[in-house]
This record gives C-alpha cells, sequence and structure tokens, in this order.
C-alpha cells in the first residue's frame, strides 16, 4: 500500500512540475491560437469587404479574402507550433512528400481547382452573367475552385467542374438573352407595314429590352412571299414568359395590321 501511495505520488509531482514548466506556454499557445483565427477570420471578410467596395467581382474578392485569411492562418500556426516547442522543418518535408504523392491521385480536382482560379483570375463572366458552355446554359449563381453554379430557365442548378469551361468556347450574354424569330408573309404584303407592326408589337411588352433596340426586316426570300427576320433581347430569368408574350403581341399586331403569316413556307431561295 505504501508502494502504490508512492508511486502516486511520484506522479503527482511529475505531473506539477510539469504544469509548472510548460502550462503558462501551452496555455499562452492557446490563447495565441484562438486569437489568430479569430484575426485571421477578420482579416479575411475585411479584405474581401475591401474588394467588393472597388467595384471587383464578387467571386475574386471572395478568392482574395480567403487567401488573406489562408496566410494568416499559416503563420499562426507556425507560431503556435514554435510555442510548443514541435520544430517544423520536418512538418514541412512530410507535406511536400505528401503533397507530391496526393498530386498523382487527385489529378482531377486539382484540375478543377487550377480551372476555377483561371476563370477568378481571367474573369470570362461574372455572377449574374449569363452563359452557355458545353451544351448547357443558365445564370451564374456561383463561382468557386471547384466548380460554377448555373442556374437553368426552370431553376435547376446545374453544377459545371471548372475544367470543362477552360478552354471552351463560352457565349456570355450579361444579364440578357437573345430571341430570333423568322416570320413568312406573303409576296403581295406590305412589309413596311409588317416591320412597323412588330415594332409597336414589342414595344407593348414591357421585358423587351429597348437597348440595344429589337430588330426587324427582310430576313430571306421565299418561294410566293418574304421572311421577316426578327432579333430582340429579353431578361435571361424570364426568358420564356417574355417570349411567349412577344410572340401573342406580334401575331395580334399583324392581325391588326390585316396581315398573315404565310402557311407552307418551304426553305428561303438560296442566291
Amino acid at each position: 500500500m505504501e508502494q502504490q501511495l508512492a508511486t502516486l505520488q511520484k506522479f503527482i509531482d511529475t505531473l506539477l512540475q510539469f504544469a509548472v514548466t510548460y502550462g503558462f506556454q501551452a496555455l499562452g499557445a492557446l490563447v495565441f491560437l484562438v486569437i489568430g483565427l479569430k484575426i485571421a477570420n477578420w482579416a479575411g471578410r475585411k479584405a474581401q469587404g475591401f474588394a467588393v467596395g472597388k467595384k471587383i467581382d464578387s467571386a475574386l474578392a471572395k478568392f482574395l479574402g480567403n487567401i488573406v485569411r489562408i496566410v494568416i492562418l499559416a503563420f499562426v500556426a507556425i507560431i503556435t507550433l514554435g510555442n510548443f516547442g514541435i520544430s517544423i522543418a520536418p512538418l514541412i518535408a512530410l507535406a511536400g512528400a505528401s503533397a507530391f504523392g496526393a498530386t498523382m491521385a487527385i489529378q482531377g480536382p486539382l484540375s478543377n481547382y487550377g480551372a476555377g482560379l483561371s476563370i477568378i483570375l481571367s474573369r470570362p463572366f461574372a455572377v449574374g452573367n449569363t452563359i452557355s458552355v458545353k451544351g448547357v446554359s443558365g445564370v451564374v449563381d456561383d463561382i468557386t475552385l471547384a466548380a460554377t453554379v448555373l442556374i437553368g430557365e426552370d431553376g435547376e442548378r446545374i453544377t459545371v467542374p471548372n475544367k470543362e469551361i477552360v478552354g471552351q468556347v463560352i457565349v456570355n450574354s450579361r444579364q440578357h438573352r437573345i430571341v430570333e424569330l423568322v416570320l413568312p408573309i406573303g409576296q403581295d404584303a406590305d412589309i413596311a407595314r409588317a416591320v412597323d407592326a412588330i415594332h409597336r408589337a414589342l414595344a407593348s411588352v414591357g421585358d423587351v429590352q429597348s437597348e440595344p433596340q429589337p430588330q426587324v426586316g427582310a430576313h430571306d426570300f421565299l418561294p410566293g412571299g418574304v421572311a421577316i427576320g426578327v432579333r430582340f433581347w429579353v431578361p435571361s430569368a424570364r426568358y420564356f414568359p417574355t417570349r411567349f408574350a412577344a410572340n401573342a403581341a406580334i401575331l395580334a399586331g399583324l392581325k391588326g395590321a390585316g396581315l398573315a403569316l404565310q402557311s407552307g413556307a418551304t426553305a428561303p431561295i438560296k442566291i
């Protein structure tokens, strides 16, 4: 019993000695770590807010804020490990070897991150733009290092890996999309009156953009008639409702002008 008490007393003495020797050092390191984490988050938010205030794209502003946060966290981690008496040189060597192996194992995700960095820095499009790429189109909702998120015409979320975007032909129509129509009318119809009726019909639809102005004119020649070409721009988020309303207005306008679409129109005449 006395031997067990002596062992316990020795353990308590060792524990007290360790606490006296390293306790304040460890406590100071933990306090520094907590403060450093808060400073890193605060600095990241400030950097992002400053970039947004300078009219920098939101995705690039978010990226800059994350870079500031990561740099400060790296310094905090190095100083904290030093306060615990841990040498970081072996950790750096281990991290380098691990990074090489990880690079070979996760080339796909890393290529997405590299492509995402290219998109954020070159900014071929921004949040709120309407883009078409790789057979899909939608309004850009978010740009991350890994992927770009689009909102489709029916509200669906489309996630496109960034490596599928870089190097492709990107059609960026900003906040609007173009509507193109071809309307066949008879060769005896008054083309000027048809063009005027279509312009007035488009002007009556509120979401049809006045700048750039709608374009209406003789597009092609048909056997027994003329194809009237119509081009106008509508908000991407209301593409189909606006197109349907414009179609109805055009039909009503032509009818009111005493004009009708030509039935059974064939292919344009090649000249």
